[in-house]
């Protein structure tokens, strides 16, 4: 059997678009010499398409283009995601489906049957889950047709067991020579090596060979990093897609073992992710460019950096806005920052439109106290100069968005400024943790040192007031974030972080911040998800609650 995988970027609500894409993927496959032209999940509608589905004039748009893409088919066999109705008399409307088609007509339509309803998922939401599976031949291959989700179902490597049904398992038993499966599945950082490792295990089990499609591309806060694999029956890998791009390839059941998709060192891997989420945000929001506010510091550096990757130096505006308590250094750090990027750069130093705040707040308060008000409004000085040139970028056409700096530890612990640096209309770093923004620094300076050397090795600072580190208020952050990682994404409360060799007082102090600091979280920016448990739709913790361990 010889089949082309089309690792494809649709845009969620863009049907004729993604239809397009489908279209040229079946015959750049039938060209090929192709026997089926595998396409991911929800291809159609793109993938997650959310509450667009309460919306009966969007299912029915979907649907009939559903039926235009199977009717231009003929003797090669196409299969694709879309949504479908659910012909029962009780359940939720609609299926999430694999449509196999070939010559002008529908010949099955697979619906998934394990939807997962846990983290950044909600399918039960929309979809009632398929009731049986079935097999399909294709060049005289017995195929059986599987969706995403419908492969983790294996306890013995995921630890628990969310499903009582085995799909794959009721595919072997009707004879199903190859699985193939349509996906989009999410990208975190660790999840490339979990799914080989997983569908290794599927084929050895079954002693069938697996073909895996995965969608690519951003979609709002969800990245995916495609990695289509087909892996032989003996659990070893024979095709590996490349992450991170839409790629297109004639593969086939026979083959040598290949290097699999464990290849990607962690910085490399999470830079990747966040380029292309980043470049797929902007354009999928209709935007251009994007306004950065470069302070001199690591993050801001980073963010820029990217950027620059992503939509090239052309579309990246960066803005210094020294205080009176920004050093001289922290300047010419954003400087030569733009500089060696090559972005336009412009410096409105803050110190003129601070001073009569200042005045006021003194003149409201009755007394010249210098504190926390006092940074704050500074920092919100700065989002105001940056949502301006967002707001003037309109009418002049190239549509720029505030790219907000903050990182997932400084989010974490709420240290952050509502509408002062957390102004925005994306997040990039708001699920990389600090440590990690050093190391993505590196990997950024791995051709030519685009970011300065002092911006990486000084001590983190706001700058909001004289002689300030981040540490007079945070532990270092290698301790912080090492607490951080264990509370948010393993779930360890206070006794098991303190055996893992951290202060206890510390701990409890730290993971107090975390829980108090919600309502913050809930009004930043939408981030990009690198890690398995992101602040956004994946950790839904309430506001307004009393719960206290203490």
């Amino acid at each position: 059997m010889k089949i082309y995988i089309a690792q494809l970027n649709p845009t969620v609500g863009a049907l004729a678009a993604n239809a397009e894409m489908i279209r040229r993927a079946y015959a750049e496959g039938v060209a090929a010499g192709a026997d089926v032209v595998l396409v991911t999940e929800l291809a159609v509608t793109g993938y997650p398409p959310l509450d667009l589905l309460d919306r009966e004039i969007f299912v029915n748009a979907a649907l009939e283009t559903r039926d235009a893409l199977a009717s231009m088919t003929g003797d090669v066999t196409l299969v694709f995601g879309c949504i479908t109705r659910n012909a029962s008399w009780c359940g939720k409307p609609l299926h999430n489906a694999a449509i196999v088609a070939r010559s002008g007509k529908i010949i099955l339509e697979q619906h998934k049957s394990l939807l997962p309803t846990y983290d950044v998922f909600d399918e039960l939401r929309y979809f009632e889950p398929g009731r049986s599976v079935g097999v399909v031949e294709i060049a005289g291959v017995r195929a059986g047709i599987a969706i995403c989700e419908d492969f983790w179902f294996d306890d013995e490597i995921l630890g628990t067991k969310i499903y009582c049904r085995n799909p794959i398992d009721e595919l072997a038993r009707q004879g199903a020579q190859v699985i193939l499966n349509i996906s989009a599945s999410p990208f975190n950082s660790g999840k490339r090596r979990s799914r080989y490792d997983l569908f290794s295990r599927i084929a050895t089990r079954y002693d069938v060979p697996l073909v895996y499609v995965n969608q690519v591309g951003g979609n709002d806060e969800l990245l995916f990093d495609g990695s289509s694999i087909v892996i032989d029956a003996k659990g070893r890998t024979i095709y590996c897609a490349p992450a991170f791009e839409e790629h297109s390839a004639l593969v086939q059941l026979e083959g040598a073992p290949c290097e699999s998709v464990l290849v990607l060192p962690i910085d490399a891997e999470i830079g990747m992710a966040l380029n292309l989420g980043l470049r797929d945000y902007i354009r999928k929001c209709g935007f251009k460019d994007v306004v950065i506010g470069l302070s001199g510091g690591i993050d801001s550096a980073v963010t820029a950096a990217i950027a620059v990757e992503a939509l090239g130096a052309e579309h990246v505006t960066g803005i210094a806005m020294p205080s009176p308590f920004s050093s001289q250094g922290s300047v010419d750090d954003a400087r030569v920052l733009a500089e060696n990027l090559g972005i336009a750069f412009h410096t409105v130093p803050i110190g003129p439109i601070y001073q009569p705040y200042e005045d006021a707040f003194n003149a409201l308060f009755g007394n010249t106290t210098f504190d926390l008000t006092n940074e704050n409004a500074q920092a919100r000085i700065r989002g105001n100069i940056l949502m301006a040139w967002s707001n003037r970028t309109w009418s002049n056409g190239t549509r720029a968005m505030v790219l907000s700096t903050g990182n997932k530890s400084e989010l974490a612990v709420g240290y952050c400024t509502l509408y002062g640096d957390m102004a925005g209309g994306l997040a990039l770093l708001g699920d990389v943790y600090k440590t990690m923004v050093y190391r993505l620094a590196r990997w950024l300076n791995r051709g030519r040192a685009v970011i300065p050397e002092s911006s990486i090795t000084k001590p983190p600072s706001a700058e909001l007031r004289p002689n300030q580190t981040d540490q007079d208020s945070l532990p270092p952050y290698d301790v912080l974030d090492g607490i951080l990682k264990l509370y948010i994404e393993e779930r360890l409360e206070v006794d098991a972080i303190v055996a893992a060799g951290y202060d206890r007082e510390l701990v409890v102090r730290i993971l107090r911040m975390v829980d108090t600091n919600e309502f913050k979280r809930r009004q930043a920016a939408p981030t990009l998800r690198v890690s398995n448990k992101a602040f956004g739709s994946g950790r839904q913790m309430p506001i307004a609650q009393r719960w206290r361990r203490e």
